[in-house]
């Protein structure tokens, strides 16, 4: 089984170490050729380990149980970490091999959290490749290595189920490898599209790439310091807004939307929730934030992009929105609490899992006031699904134990308590920036080694979803003993 898991783990680092020939393509452009080597050995070394498992996995038994699916999904989330944070530390842009790893982790984990200070600063193809570990990660590195299962010859719908364990999962397809195939050419279609549109609007082509692979990935890094407000260009904050909200709607919508099943994208039960969010959230920071009417269009602007980036747990701004009236920051707070659409690249606890315990408590009001009666949980159109309750309830009572722990990690190593909790919620739930002195206009810089590695931690717990580390860490992922008697009784 090892030999299983380290193959695939190497093949997924060829793909990462593929991806890199971009950033070297822009190294090349910009005469930034000392910077080149830092890549070339990453590439090197992750087509050499690929090719030398391929070679050796000719005849060998290629299936695994569900027990090493979560092994090859947290080992390939802690290697491509370690993998991409190689061009960071090598290229010598961040000199702590520390924040080289914190950066990568919030690379890939599309937190955007960043602990450089002047971004400008940093070579061209480092802030490309920056971006584009959002665009990996976004979609995520299983589903674009499923795709590629049919030359494995595993299991990939338990990887992607041991990637993400949230309650709505399915196939759009009968083979998961075409699932795989369907949701990255809507990725890419998406990439594209914004691609081309900012580049149309005036940025250069590779700030139009660069923030497309963090809006569409939901990350956040920028190639400015000021982030999307550096440009001051209407038309880009409202493209990145409307990219934000599509990217954080579950892509099987867009499945369906293809396929014109409507009635069923109709039905959703977590979109429709999500649409009242957005709609209800942008009107209340709005009207807060209200200053007159020859004022409107821009605080409505800058309202919409502000909710649509913290909903979307992208983290981009365009005003540092601790500036904004207490009950906006109020509004904008209680969004770190939510996140975007299971199935999205987005991160949080997802709102399908608050559409279901918010169904489950107006079933528990009626049957108080009803106790004889009987009262169905439906979703999506679809009755009798109570058994999903206990499952979103169990990963609720996870995410909030682990916000607490680092919260009081947050605090243990100096950061008073409000931006210890506002960065757990940013570190768990993949936001990027919080409150307080770790505000959208400051960097992680400042914080002491041991808190960025934990941060790190908690980042890659948050896009796991929590469960498949704890698996890791546990007696679950250690083989089965034969139990007792007593120890069954």
């Amino acid at each position: 089984m090892l030999f299983s898991v380290l193959r695939i783990l190497t093949y997924v680092l060829g793909i990462v170490g593929t991806s890199m020939l971009l950033p070297v393509a822009v190294a090349i452009r910009e005469g930034e050729m000392s910077a080149v080597p830092a890549f070339l050995g990453p590439i090197v070394a992750g087509w050499a380990a690929a090719f030398t498992f391929w070679l050796k996995a000719r005849g060998r038994p290629k299936d695994f149980d569900v027990r090493h699916a979560f092994g090859v999904v947290g080992g390939i989330w802690m290697a491509i970490c370690l993998f991409g944070a190689m061009p960071l530390y090598f290229s010598g842009a961040f000199p702590s091999i520390v924040d080289a790893i914190f950066e990568s982790v919030s690379g890939f984990t599309t937190t955007g959290a960043s602990v450089c200070q002047d971004v400008e600063s940093l070579p061209a193809c480092i802030n490309l490749w920056r971006c584009e570990t959002h665009w990996l990660g976004g979609l995520g590195v299983i589903a674009l290595a499923v795709a590629l299962i049919p030359l494995l010859g595993v299991g990939g719908f338990r990887l992607i189920k041991a990637e993400t364990t949230g309650p709505d999962k399915e196939k759009l397809t009968i083979l998961i490898s075409n699932t795989a195939k369907t949701l990255w050419a809507i990725y890419v279609a998406f990439t594209v599209a914004q691609t081309l549109i900012l580049w149309k609007l005036g940025l250069s082509f590779t700030d139009a790439l660069s923030h497309t692979f963090s809006t569409i990935g939901t990350g956040g890094f920028s190639t400015r310091n000021a982030s999307v407000g550096a440009f001051g260009i209407p038309e880009v904050e409202w493209t990145c807004t409307a990219f934000m909200l599509v990217a954080s709607v579950n892509f099987a919508i867009y499945y369906r939307i293809i396929t014109g099943r409507l009635l069923e994208v109709r039905r959703d039960s977590e979109l429709k929730t999500f649409v009242l969010i957005v709609v209800v959230a942008v009107l209340a920071v709005t009207a807060i934030q209200f200053n007159g009417l020859e004022a409107l269009g821009d605080t409505f602007r800058a309202s919409s992009f502000q909710v649509a980036s913290i909903l979307s747990t992208t983290g981009f701004m365009t005003q540092d929105y601790q500036t904004w009236r207490p009950a906006a920051q109020a509004v904008l707070l209680a969004l770190f609490l939510i996140g975007g659409c299971s199935g999205s690249t987005a991160g949080g606890v997802k709102v399908v899992r608050w559409t279901v315990l918010a169904k489950q408590l107006r079933n528990e009001l009626k049957r108080m006031l009803h106790p004889h009666e009987v009262f169905t949980l439906t979703l999506n159109g679809t009755p009798g699904r109570e058994v999903i309750v206990p499952v979103v309830a169990s990963f609720v009572f996870v995410y909030a134990l682990l916000v607490l722990v680092t919260t009081f990690a947050g605090a243990l190593a100096g950061l008073d308590v409000f931006t210890a909790l506002t960065a757990a919620l940013s570190m768990v739930g993949n936001i990027g920036p919080a409150f307080g002195s770790l505000g959208p206009t400051a960097s992680f810089s400042e914080i002491a080694a041991p808190l960025k590695l934990y941060y790190a931690f908690a980042m890659l717990a948050g896009r796991l979803e929590i469960y498949t580390l704890l698996i890791l860490a546990g007696r679950v992922f250690m083989p089965h003993r034969a139990q007792s008697g007593a120890e069954r009784a």
